[in-house]
């Protein structure tokens, strides 16, 4: 046997052959199998082993190749240990994955009568498999934007979803990596503002027996098997019939294109459970390789998996093998794909260097954990956009991530949906949200005890995972019928309003008035997102009215509700218009952009939280008082985001009142101000561009934003 090393980890091509590496400290013998054209298995024993790592050489293999790996080694459930030599698993390391993704009953590692002996059904024939690749795409020149967190603003999107239905897009490209490239696509992405996109999971995933026997699709993706492969069904070369790894050139295509408009890459990534599920799961990967290794498993009962993550299991970050996993597919996407940042999925789970422990709401919780210290170590890693969901299933560990780290700020969303809805309890917490939520994330947030800055927030009304936000003011609660056999899936914790008078009025209407509330209202939305401070976020089509007609868990359904809708409609392209009237200002206005919270000090008593570093007025021109913030009956007041001249200013002036309201002007850095926004108007165009001074009166519609810039 030639020689053969144990790293890298995976199938990689080398002079003559590959070198194949996989980790296992519980195999007693582990086999390189190999397929052709007819599906012929050819077995390679692996016979090398250095500290738990199996490794060879084999010669001849090249790409497109296919293959798996049998681990035989003991099974025993009732200790944690699953390894059956009858099933092909997928490299954890494999760069494509090829052949049929939808459950089979072969998949099953345990045996169907529930005794202690395995399943010894192969499932060669019925498994996906990976595929040896290699990639020698031209970048031309490609480098990171490197754009400031503070200066970005993120767009989710799934990539199917987003061009399905669009017209420009040739047909053969629609819902692809390569149709998210098409220049039209890319057009409209750049003049709407944005300057990254947040890619809903893109690495491959499966769709298990109980949705697949409903006819239903995973579509958000989130049953990930492969840390290191694409979702093929994105791809326009794999589905034109191109060879596996076609999609990967494909992929970095999109990412030069984006690249070359200035817009960033960020992938939605699942780093905290994978799809083989709970203890009735299948065995593909990770379960049959190493089953303890890999996965939390419950203290003192070692057959069942801890199920942080309510996915069925949860991935074992305080394994150093599983940190390294982690690790070097993040830097393969970095170092190979160009891509410019990540959200973690339940990223809290990452946080855990003691499973089981008691630890705040999180068992094992620590900010400190290994692997945040590894990944800001790492000279690839560190100047990449790092964003946390910031909990799990078990609880909730927001604003407590360390520094470089960023959150999806749920306060921002529920304070912000409560504001507009008119249940808000104290406004307090509105500036506070709007101001970057120093309470959370300055230096003076008791609770949390860690200097961070502004971007550590990322603001969001809407994401994936919930109502649109045309459905936010169309349904007081939610319609799941279509999904699965559980209509009532989803959250009801909605904070949405109809903007009519009750259940009655959910849907559609022909009423003028609560059609032009709900338009009115998504404006409210949108502008007090993107005039916060922070990062703010936008769900893609919310900008077009978007609807799932009220389901708010599509997550399976992979048809015309999960799609954004691209046919002609005047009112949609006056909202688009709109965003980018938004998107504009924030862009042109640096105090609405601030990368710092002010230095710690006494703080201005017309804070509603200390630390805002912003000047807070009553409609009357007075400061606000820490009882007009206290007062639930306080829905106007306004907020400046000032500079010193000659850089431009911002008065933000918001109504949540069913009336409207005047407002004093305040001094102006400039001498005067000029109406720049209303959202009382379809397009957001305040009626009058006239030069304003200190004490004039600005009517501030019912339940509406007036934007003043000096």
């Amino acid at each position: 046997m030639e020689e053969s090393f144990p790293f890298p980890l995976g199938v990689s091509v080398v002079d003559g052959g590959v070198n194949v590496a996989l980790y296992s400290s519980v195999a007693t013998s582990v086999t390189f199998c190999t397929f052709d054209q007819s599906g012929a298995e050819q077995a390679h024993p692996v016979t090398l082993v250095d500290s738990d790592i199996w490794h060879g050489f084999f010669a001849g293999v090249t790409p497109g190749q296919q293959y798996g790996f049998r681990v035989d080694g003991p099974y025993d459930p009732a200790s944690g240990a699953w390894c059956n030599q009858a099933k092909l698993l997928l490299d954890p390391y494999g760069r494509s994955v090829s052949g049929n993704l939808t459950w089979k009953p072969s998949w099953d590692g345990g045996n169907p009568a529930g005794s202690t002996t395995p399943d010894a059904t192969d499932s060669a024939p019925d498994a996906p498999r990976s595929v040896v690749v290699q990639s020698a795409f031209d970048w031309g020149g490609d480098t990171p934007t490197e754009r400031k967190l503070a200066d970005s603003i993120i767009y989710e999107l799934h990539v199917k979803g987003f061009t399905v239905q669009h017209p420009a897009v040739p047909a053969a490209d629609q819902g692809t990596y390569a149709g998210l490239a098409n220049a039209s696509v890319v057009a409209y992405l750049s003049g709407l503002g944005i300057t990254a996109v947040e890619l809903l999971p893109v690495h491959q995933s499966l769709t298990n027996g109980l949705v697949a026997g409903a006819g239903l699709l995973n579509y958000w993706g989130y049953d990930t098997i492969g840390f290191f492969a694409l979702n093929s069904a994105y791809s326009s070369a794999r589905r034109a019939g191109g060879p596996p790894g076609s999609e990967i050139d494909e992929f970095k295509a999109m990412v030069k294109a984006l690249h070359a408009a200035g817009i960033e890459v960020i992938l939605d990534v699942v780093f905290n459970h994978t799809a083989e599920g709970n203890e009735l799961g299948p065995t593909l990967c990770f379960r049959g390789i190493d089953n303890a290794a890999y996965y939390q498993l419950v203290p003192g009962q070692p057959a069942s998996y801890d199920n942080l993550t309510g996915c069925g299991n949860t991935i074992d970050a305080a394994s150093p093998r599983v940190r390294r996993l982690i690790i070097d597919s993040l830097r393969y996407w970095v170092q190979e794909m160009h891509v410019d940042g990540f959200r973690f999925d339940l990223g809290a789970v990452l946080g855990s260097d003691n499973p089981g422990s008691a630890a705040d709401a999180d068992p094992g919780w620590d900010p400190n954990a290994a692997f945040f210290d590894l990944i800001l170590q790492d000279p690839t890693l560190a100047r990449t956009k790092l964003i946390a969901e910031p909990w799990t299933a078990a609880g909730n560990e927001q604003g407590q991530f360390p520094p470089r780290w960023s959150e999806w700020n749920g306060q921002y969303r529920d304070v912000v949906r409560d504001f507009w809805r008119d249940q808000i309890a104290s406004p307090r917490w509105v500036g506070a949200r709007m101001a970057g939520s120093p309470d959370m994330y300055a230096n003076n947030a008791s609770r949390y005890g860690l200097r961070r800055q502004p971007s550590a927030s990322v603001n969001f009304v809407t994401c994936h995972d919930g109502f649109t936000l045309c459905d936010l003011v169309s349904y007081d609660s939610q319609r799941n019928q279509p999904n699965l056999t559980d209509p009532g899936s989803g959250t009801s914790d909605n904070r949405s309003w109809n903007c009519g008078n009750g259940p009655s009025d959910d849907g559609p209407t022909t009423d003028p008035g609560i059609a032009s509330l709900r338009r009115r209202q998504q404006r409210n939305f949108l502008a007090t997102l993107l005039l916060s401070h922070g990062v703010p976020m936008v769900m893609a089509g919310d900008e077009r009215f978007r609807t799932q007609q009220g389901d708010n868990n599509a997550w399976c359904l992979d048809d015309t509700i999960s799609w954004v809708d691209w046919s002609d409609n005047p009112a949609a392209d006056q909202l688009s218009t709109f965003v980018r009237s938004l998107t504009s200002l924030r862009e042109s206005v640096a105090a609405l952009r601030t990368p710092r919270f002010p230095d710690p000090g006494a703080g201005d008593s017309s804070e509603p939280v200390a630390g805002t570093g912003l000047q807070w007025f009553n409609p009357d021109g007075s400061p606000e008082t820490s009882q007009d913030w206290s007062n639930g009956n306080t829905r106007s007041f306004a907020v400046l985001f000032s500079d010193t001249a000659p850089a431009p200013s911002v008065l933000v002036m918001l109504n949540g009142y069913w009336d409207g309201v005047s407002f004093s002007l305040p001094d102006a850095a400039s001498g005067a101000w000029t109406l720049v926004l209303d959202t009382t108007a379809e397009d957001g165009s305040p009626a009058s561009s006239a030069e304003l001074v200190a004490g004039a009166t600005v009517e501030v519609g019912p339940r509406s934003v007036v934007v003043a810039r000096s």
